[in-house]
């Protein structure tokens, strides 16, 4: 059985059981501020398990992608290195919300592993909750009822709060489980040792395949637990390792899963697999498994970058080149020629890749090709590292970490190589400074809720006013930060549009009994609406009045809509390949990421530009249909965004059925006329394949162009025949130049008549002639064609230069190339020490090095060090 129908297998199966079959949703979170990636199948129901939503159908059941790299689940370093972890996974889920219970999940768990995937009973090992008296947990004896209708007694093991105990996060939904294990060891081993004594013991062939969890409790802020309103199922069934099980093999990346990239990999390398566990075979897996990571995340919106998820993306995307660069000895870009095959394999599951893999691989081979240079940078950069005893210092090791991205165990192999050692205490100290400096910086408490009415579900107002009165207080919490305290509030309903979609959130105020209260932001976690406030009002149990600033939300609307109009007309103007990658909708500007390949030139922007300003003037009205059917708007050809997690029904937004039409949660203008006028202010490129356009509209684009033309009238004002500004402009430069030029040869000319001045003022050390001199009204560039000049002249010499330009000191330092091969001297070292006599800092070759600094009076300084270093 291929891994494709046994994906099939287990959706027909609870299908047959009157499950709803959804699909995944993306693996980059967006609206919950506890997560950055979907790190379990019951994410994308989280409000149904605490009672926000309520689903159609109780019974639900998907493969969702997952990612675990960071925070509780961490699994990244492991990964390859084993046979079993992952970083993406798929998991396949079965959930009830409030209906089923113990009997049936036990139930239907075993019917689908042996009567449908035909897995051996008397491989099958099952756990059960031991209980926690310190947590007053007792044991799960209804699920041990239920096992026993199934397995043996010696096929039951009973397992602690740390195995047996589920919990997604700090707080939240929880409740204890039932795993079941699979022993895939030979039946000689098997013999010897008991399968149920190597349950959870991280035995490589007994290991877990699904994990049952009965949800009753909600973990809060306190550490305490408290009974959820209704009792819920929610399972994971890792896909790769019953994938792994039911095609018999020793390894998930033996399976058809991941065979296919192993095979491609071997054609790229020209290197073969050996199913061991020498770094080369972990480097196949690292791949194989990375590349899967990598690319759904791109394609579900979350481009490599230096912070949040787009730093763990980055992580992993190196990591993988680390491998091949290091044990596979690829010295060029690997893993993008793998996304073809990769989208191609997942194209009927996850289709997101698939019809975006040309964009993915463009990004994937651009973040390998400067991690590559990055690596080169840092072999660079070890070989000007001053080692003392043997012995690279943990502040240097980690600056190579920190500052140039290059790994700490190509750092630990090179000084292997090269008989150094690492200091390693001193890495680990500077390592845990950082992380404390950032969980300082970062540093959140949230509080437990605190109800003053239950039962109410919220709802958004704001589409239709901006204005409630007689509201009330449903919860509220306490948010510590850093050095200030804010408190959350949710009303039963509110004109506040919370921030998504790239929209911000709104602002106002509320009125609690004529006490006004400013609301800072509003923002959404999960499908909850949150109000921001910095105090709370006296009295939390009387009628709200709540009023959204009107101008920020009318200003904040008529960009809104202006980036429908954008991301039409760019698609008008540059092709249909043009895909939104992200926003930022504000009062103030307009920001606008793209998938395009090259710049945008003036004219196409031009051309944009004036498209979105006809249909501004044409005042088309909004169409909005607030309730639709998701496949209802698909025949209506709206434009649907990657990396968005869409319902049955949906809201769509149109400006002109042939022009714009996108599913779209945001506020928008009534008619476009209102938006005044559209003005690019930027383009830039932001990643590999995504270029960022910001504009102003409204009031903004007329102070915009206000500003334009105030500064165009001072450049005019420097001229005496202003007719034509650009041809003055253009002349003065090329003016300018030839002065410049003029400028350069004097410095020249000036240098070259200093050359025998200072080779006649030289002074021996060791045999070698020692040049000094302080160089003012010479830029860099003469210096150093005079320093080559001396060295060609007299041959066997150093040359040491202070350039003095303004409050900027220049150390620069040329060592001839017989005199660093006799002596071992090192310009880049070297002039790194001359460099703290002036408070500054710099590096090179060993034939020439440059450092800067600003305190003059430490020149001298600089000048008698120098022959204590020529050792």
């Amino acid at each position: 059985m291929n891994s494709k129908e046994i994906r099939q297998k287990f959706l027909d199966f609870f299908e047959s059981k009157n499950h709803k079959i959804v699909p995944s949703a993306p693996i980059v979170i967006k609206d919950d501020p506890t997560l950055m990636f979907t790190n379990a199948g019951m994410n994308q129901f989280k409000d149904f398990f605490l009672g926000n939503k309520k689903p159609d159908n109780p019974r639900i059941a998907d493969t969702q992608k997952c990612l675990r790299v960071s925070g509780k689940h961490n699994d990244l370093e492991e990964v390859g290195v084993d046979t079993y972890h992952h970083t993406m996974f798929e998991m396949l889920g079965n959930w009830s919300i409030g209906d089923y219970f113990k009997a049936e999940a036990i139930a239907w768990s075993w019917e689908l592993l042996t009567d449908v995937f035909h897995l051996s009973k008397d491989r099958l090992y099952v756990t059960v909750f031991e209980g926690d008296p310190k947590e007053n947990l007792p044991a799960s004896s209804v699920a041990l009822a239920e096992w026993s209708k199934h397995v043996s007694d010696d096929h039951i093991v009973y397992g602690n709060k740390k195995d047996n105990f589920w919990e997604m996060g700090d707080i939240g939904p929880c409740g204890p489980c039932s795993e079941i294990h699979i022993d895939l060891r030979p039946d000689e081993e098997r013999n010897a040792i008991p399968g149920h004594l190597l349950v959870n013991k991280d035995h490589p062939q007994v290991i877990e395949i699904w994990n049952i969890v009965f949800i009753q409790y909600n973990r809060k802020a306190d550490g305490s637990l408290e009974p959820l309103p209704a009792q819920h199922v929610d399972t994971g069934m890792g896909f790769e390792r019953l994938v792994r099980a039911i095609q018999n093999k020793s390894s998930n990346y033996d399976t058809d899963v991941f065979s296919g990239s192993i095979q491609e990999i071997e054609k790229i390398t020209k290197k073969t697999y050996h199913y061991g566990d020498t770094k080369e075979d972990i480097a196949f897996r690292v791949l194989s498994d990375h590349i899967r990571a990598i690319s759904f995340t791109i394609a579900d919106g979350q481009l490599p970058s230096n912070n949040g998820a787009g730093y763990v993306i980055r992580r992993i995307l190196r990591r993988a080149v680390r491998y091949y660069y290091t044990y596979l000895e690829f010295k060029q870009p690997l893993l993008y020629r793998l996304v073809d095959l990769l989208a191609a394999q997942y194209e009927n599951v996850f289709p997101e890749l698939y019809q975006q893999r040309a964009f993915v691989a463009r990004v994937i081979q651009e973040e390998e090709k400067a991690f590559l240079k990055t690596l080169e940078g840092g072999l660079k950069r070890i070989e000007d590292i001053q080692v003392q005893d043997h012995v690279i210092q943990g502040k240097d090791v980690f600056e190579l970490y920190d500052t140039y991205g290059f790994p700490v165990d190509l750092t630990r192999l090179i000084a292997s190589e090269k008989g150094w050692q690492v200091d390693e205490a001193g890495f680990t100290k500077a390592l845990n400074e950082q992380k404390e400096r950032s969980r300082a910086d970062a540093k959140r408490e949230t509080g437990d809720w605190i109800w003053i009415y239950k039962g109410e579900h919220p709802q958004f107002v704001g589409y239709d006013q901006l204005v409630v009165e007689n509201s009330k207080v449903l919860r509220y919490r306490i948010l510590k930060q850093k050095d200030h305290e804010l408190f959350q509030l949710v009303l039963d309903n509110t004109p506040f549009y919370p921030e998504g979609g790239g929209q911000v959130g709104d602002t106002g105020i509320l009125i609690f009994d004529c006490e006004v209260i400013q609301v800072l932001d509003t923002v959404k976690e999960n499908d909850l609406i949150i109000h921001i406030i910095d105090r709370l009002p006296e009295k939390l149990d009387v009628p709200v009045f709540g009023e959204v600033d009107v101008t920020k939300r009318t200003l904040t609307e008529n960009n809104h809509t202006a980036t429908h109009l954008l991301h039409a007309a760019l698609r008008q103007i540059l092709g249909n390949h043009v895909h939104q990658k992200g926003s930022l909708v504000k009062d103030e500007y307009l920001r606008f990421d793209v998938s395009h390949y090259q710049k945008i030139s003036d004219q196409e922007l031009a051309a944009v530009e004036q498209i979105v300003n006809e249909k501004i003037r044409k005042n088309i009205p909004l169409e909005e249909a607030r309730r639709i059917p998701i496949e209802a708007a698909k025949q209506a050809g709206a434009m649907m965004l990657f990396g968005e997690k869409y319902g049955d029904y949906v809201r769509m937004i149109t400006f002109d059925p042939e022009y714009s039409r996108e599913l779209c949660g945001g506020c928008h203008v009534q008619a476009t006329g209102q938006i005044g006028y559209f003005k690019i202010t930027s383009e830039s490129g932001i990643a590999a394949g995504v270029r960022r356009i910001e504009a102003v509209t409204a009031s903004y684009a007329e102070q915009y162009i206000n500003q334009q033309i105030k500064e165009l009238h001072a450049i005019k004002s420097f001229f005496k025949n202003n007719n034509n500004t650009p041809k003055n402009v253009s002349d003065l430069l090329e003016t300018n130049k030839e002065l410049l030029k003029d400028v350069e040869k004097l410095q020249a000319a000036q240098a070259a008549g200093l050359k025998d001045q200072l080779i006649a003022k030289g002074t021996k050390h060791k045999d070698v002639l020692i040049i000094k001199s302080r160089l003012r009204d010479i830029d860099a560039k003469a210096a150093k064609t005079l320093s080559v000049n001396i060295l060609a002249e007299v041959g066997a010499a150093v040359v040491l230069f202070c350039l003095e330009q303004e409050d900027k000191i220049t150390i620069m330092l040329s060592i001839a190339e017989q005199i660093v091969q006799q002596n071992g001297w090192h310009a880049g070292k070297i002039v790194s020490e001359l460099a703290k006599e002036v408070g500054g800092g710099g590096g090179g070759q060993p034939f020439y090095a440059t450092a800067g600094g600003s305190n003059k009076e430490g020149i001298q300084h600089v000048f008698d060090k120098l022959e204590s270093l020529l050792n």
